[in-house]
């Protein structure tokens, strides 16, 4: 058995009412460690452990890091995550409560990734938190999981950090033959690192992230996400924070879930029935995030500008 489970496919009536359309749910929020993440982390440390590795290595100050580590200990196998300075106690917290040892490192990803690099021995095996084909292949069950549901959405909404749900969600649909459904790939303003990659026609480094959605902070997206921009029908649409946080709110009142605001960003453009105009059936990707917490989405929301 996978170490992932399947997630719940519905239509949620609040987002059809507000968006004027039918509106579905792919709630990957409810996965064990917190997020969709442990799709593609689960498929590439089984696929490690297989072939000999016996402990994981990541760099990761949220989600991607809790799936390794939540992967490490049902395989057995000890876990490093390396974090930015940046993540959050209760990240540490819950990384910990997986029996993860935990280091700090840098004021950003690339800083703690630098680090992480160079703690892999021979018999490691490192896990990334989004540039690797096998957490493509992981992430892409999500649409075998709707195709076999029998639903097939008129388009596709997601949060975009560093490109590994894209490329995964992407490689889903053209395996199902569904190269004819668009992604709306959604990015805060201050995370923008797919929007500036399909401006420029290649990926660019962004010169710092500005913005409280952490997960989707990656300065630079893969390459093959923007192979994505390349070869299916995606389009790029910007959120302000302060958007990404009501919508966080909003889908608590509505569905009793608390998500992070990177996941907030692809809700935000789901409640708007402006971004949503061309299409009649839409799902939405809710890949959750397991460090937010009420308090916090609150106090950034009465920090951030209107």
């Amino acid at each position: 058995m996978p170490l992932h489970i399947h997630t719940p496919l519905f239509e949620s009536r609040p987002l059809s009412l507000a968006a004027g359309r039918s509106v579905w749910l792919k709630l990957d929020a409810l996965q064990p460690c917190g997020s969709f993440k442990l799709r593609g982390v689960g498929h590439a440390c089984e696929v490690h452990h297989a072939r000999g590795a016996r402990h994981f290595v990541s760099s990761s100050g949220g989600n991607a890091g809790l799936a390794v580590a939540y992967a490490g200990r049902l395989l057995g196998v000890p876990v490093t995550v390396v974090v930015p300075e940046t993540t959050t106690e209760r990240a540490k917290e819950l990384l910990r409560l997986e029996d993860a040892k935990v280091l700090v490192h840098g004021g950003s990803w690339q800083e703690a990734n630098e680090l992480a690099q160079t703690l892999i021995g021979p018999n490691d095996a490192f896990i990334h938190p989004f540039d690797d084909p096998l957490l493509w292949a992981g992430h892409a069950s999500m649409i075998d999981e709707v195709a076999q549901a029998g639903f097939k959405p008129d388009a596709l909404v997601l949060s975009v950090g560093g490109g590994g749900l894209l490329s995964g969600v992407v490689e889903g649909l053209k395996r199902n033959g569904w190269q004819d459904v668009p992604v709306l790939a959604v990015e805060t303003q201050g995370a923008a690192s797919l929007h500036a990659a399909a401006q420029a026609g290649h990926t660019v480094a962004l010169e710092r992230i500005a913005s409280v959605a952490t997960s989707l902070g990656a300065k630079r997206v893969a390459e093959q996400a923007m192979e994505c921009l390349r070869t299916h029908p995606v389009e790029s649409h910007l959120v302000s924070d302060r958007e990404a946080l009501q919508a966080c709110e909003r889908f608590l009142l509505d569905h009793r879930l608390l998500v992070e605001p990177a996941c907030g960003a692809a809700l935000a453009l789901a409640y708007n029935a402006q971004a949503l105009a061309n299409y009649k059936q839409v799902m939405v990707v809710v890949c959750g995030g397991a460090t937010a917490t009420l308090e916090q989405i609150q106090a950034w929301l009465a920090t951030c500008p209107e």
